[in-house]
């Protein structure tokens, strides 16, 4: 009996760290994404036409398993053609085809469907997680800056405890009508987000976990 309880201490002791370690959750996460950029305006934009190369590098603060603030700084490619559009005036149809970069640099908060995490059975967390997030941010292109808010949607997949993956989707709606290079062709009255350009961004990402939270006790 006393070899057996010694090997049952013992076992217990080695299983331990590994169910710590996975009851562990992190504030933050940092990682990349890739995937297209397509643009939306008067120069005949559509939601997958005319497809870019768009690149984020991007932190996303861990408010809690059900909440995040996303931290991205991104490339994306727009491009158009509006040259065959019809147009209440006579305008420059050559000026109506362009290809040109986007810079972005943005928040977004992020609210998940349910707590997202592994372990930590009694918070019930779920590796896989849709979320929905609404943010803030800047765009920058030849001839034109502008604020612009992004709004979408994703879905997040916990692959290891400190790894993650997952699908990204946003428009970000600028406030300007310039990222196109032309200004109002169809004489227009603008608004707020009326009569303004805008691009999407799908992307795919891969982030990592770093800055581990103080343990709780399962009663807190």
């Amino acid at each position: 009996m006393g070899s057996l309880s010694v090997f049952s201490v013992f076992s217990v002791l080695l299983v331990l760290p590994a169910y710590s370690q996975t009851e562990l959750e992190y504030k933050m996460e940092i990682g990349g994404m890739l995937g297209t950029s397509t643009y939306q305006g008067d120069a005949g934009g559509g939601l997958y036409k005319n497809v870019n190369l768009g690149a984020v590098a991007m932190a996303r603060y861990n408010l809690n398993p059900r909440m995040a603030l996303k931290f991205d700084i991104g490339y994306g490619g727009i491009s158009g053609d509006g040259s065959k559009n019809a147009y209440p005036v006579e305008v420059d149809r050559e000026s109506l085809k362009f290809k040109k970069s986007v810079f972005d640099l943005g928040c977004q908060y992020e609210l998940h469907f349910w707590a997202f995490g592994t372990g930590a059975s009694y918070k019930n967390t779920h590796r896989l997680v849709p979320y929905i997030q609404l943010g803030l941010g800047f765009t920058a292109t030849k001839g034109a800056f502008s604020l612009n808010i992004p709004v979408g949607f994703g879905i997040k997949y916990k692959v290891a405890n400190r790894v993650n993956v997952g699908l990204d989707w946003t428009v970000r709606f600028s406030l300007t009508d310039k990222l196109d290079g032309i200004a109002d062709p169809y004489r227009l009255k603008g608004g707020f987000l009326k009569n303004k350009d805008s691009y999407c961004w799908t992307m795919v990402y891969v982030s990592y976990d770093f800055w581990p939270r103080l343990r709780k006790c399962n009663n807190d």
